[in-house]
Order: C-alpha cells, then structure tokens, then sequence
C-alpha cells in the first residue's frame, strides 16, 4: 500500500484504521481529502497523510516551526511595490502560482500570492485549491485586487493580432510561462473555452520565468505574443489586447495572518498610496482589495 499513490475507500479505512462507515461520514462532511471515479471514491495517500499531520495535537513547548517571512507565488508588480513601500520586511519569491502554493503547504513561505485558474469557473479557482487542500485547513485568503489579464503583443501590431483566435490562426509564436504559473494556466484554459486544442498553437523557444521576462521576450522578437497583465504591458510599451479580469489572493495560515508583517502590509493596502499607484501602473481593479475571501 505504501507504493499507492490513490486508495480505495477499503483501503483508506485500513490505512486510518476507521470503520468505512465512519470514514463515508468524513466524506459527506466534506472533511477527508477525496475524489469520485466512475462512482467509486478514491483517496489520495500523500493527502491523508497531510491530513492526518494537519490534526496532530501538540504538547506544551511543541508549537509548530513559524514559516520564513517570504512571501511566494504569482509575481504581481503592484503587490512587488507594496511589499517594499510598506516596509513590512517580507521578502519575495516569485516562481508561479502553483509553487507558491506547494511552498505555502510545505511551511516554506509565509503567504502565496495566486492567481489560478480553471475551465470554466476561474473566480473560484484560487478558493477551490485552498479546499482541497487539507493541510490547509487554518488558510485565510485576502484579496490583494482584481488585475486586467490580456494578450501582450508588439506595439506595431505586424502581424495584425486582434485576439486570441487570431493569433493562433496566423501562427504566432506564444511566448510560454513555467508550468504552474496562472498566466500559463489562463491561457490554456481560455484555449479550451475556445475549443482550440493547445497542439494548434505555436511555441516560442525557451520559457519565461515572470511576465517581465515574457514581455522582453516580445520586445526582443523572440515571441510574438503572450498572456501577461495590462501593468506589463504598460510598462515595456507594448500593445494589449485585454481577456479577463482575475482574483490576485494572498493566502496565509492563520498564525501568520496576525503577524506584525503581514499586518503591516494589509495596513499599506488599505491606505492611499495603493490607490495611486494602482492607477499609475494600469490594469488595477481594488474594490475588493483587503477582503477576506476565504477564512477555514
């Protein structure tokens, strides 16, 4: 069973030594990593083990081990700017939504800035991954702002790009984002809204670690186009085409939520300058700014 990636609802019930009826209830419950196949339940071990982990209780003198006070996920260039206008000393690690996530579960960063997505709800992406999470079970998600996703194409428009269906007709090139990364997963997911299959689509060589990186890539003329925020754009003269509006979350344990850190970032939020410089850079919806979307 150790080889098991997934388990059968006999075998899960062995493996946490429960009765199957009682481990039905912790699925009804919503409360047991799971997922349906073909009718039957199967459950993820390395997910029960978290799960199991996450529910351990702690003697005195045994807290757990705080996170570093980094900050990791999606890169943003407002959120870039806050942290270093705040002064809340948080340190940044931009290496894409999914690992900021993977880093948040391991206890390797403190928050994870995400902008994920999924066909056909992207609204409720980010929340979602945080529930299936189980080791999360104490998150807190913060909306950080609505932000302006869009195709990044030249500013002289040779190829006469007017959306995403164009550029795959005309065969530009799509400068690629690192797996995991939510532009990357934007674009694939608007691919299939669209019913384009991916394999239509034509690849620039390389892949870009940040939407500053894909930008250069496009002005260099190594790409054509590529999906990154109207900030970006803006900020290297380029043209853009806009496709959606997305939630930018910060997602937190609660421990680290009420953090002198994170409380003095949440407090920059808040305040004036955000506003304006959310309007210098472009691309900024800051409505929902500060609220919690998520508390588990």
């Amino acid at each position: 069973m150790q080889d098991q990636t997934w388990l059968t609802t006999d075998e899960a019930a062995n493996y946490l030594r429960l009765k199957e009826r009682k481990l039905y209830e912790l699925v009804g419950q919503g409360a047991v990593p799971c997922t349906k196949l073909s009718g039957k339940w199967l459950f993820p071990r390395a997910g029960l083990d978290r799960w199991l982990e996450a529910g351990l209780s702690r003697p005195a003198g045994f807290d757990a081990v705080p996170p570093p006070p980094i900050v990791g996920g999606s890169q943003d260039s407002l959120l870039e700017l806050a942290i270093r206008e705040s002064g809340c000393g948080l340190a940044l690690l931009a290496e894409g939504s999914q690992a900021g996530l993977d880093r948040l579960v391991r206890n390797e960063v403190a928050i994870a800035a995400l902008h994920l997505h999924a066909t056909p709800d992207d609204d409720a992406a980010n929340l979602a991954a945080i529930r299936a999470e189980a080791s999360l079970h104490d998150a807190v998600v913060i909306n950080f702002a609505r932000r302006e996703q869009g195709l990044l194409i030249a500013s002289d428009n040779p190829l006469g790009i007017d959306g995403l269906g164009a550029a795959i007709a005309k065969g530009a090139r799509f400068a690629q984002r690192q797996r995991g990364a939510g532009a990357q997963l934007l674009l694939l997911s608007l691919l299939e809204r669209a019913g384009v299959s991916s394999g239509r689509m034509v690849v620039a060589d390389g892949v870009c670690a940040t939407g500053q990186d894909l930008a250069l890539a496009i002005r260099s003329g190594r790409a054509d186009c590529g999906i990154a925020a109207r900030a970006i754009a803006m900020a290297f003269g380029l043209a853009f085409l806009p496709l959606v509006w997305e939630h930018v979350d910060l997602v937190m344990r609660r421990r680290s939520y009420f953090e002198p850190a994170t409380q003095k970032l949440l407090a920059w939020m808040r305040g004036a300058d955000m506003a304006v410089r959310a309007r210098e850079f472009g691309g900024y919806d800051l409505s929902t700014s500060g609220s919690v979307r998520l508390n588990r």
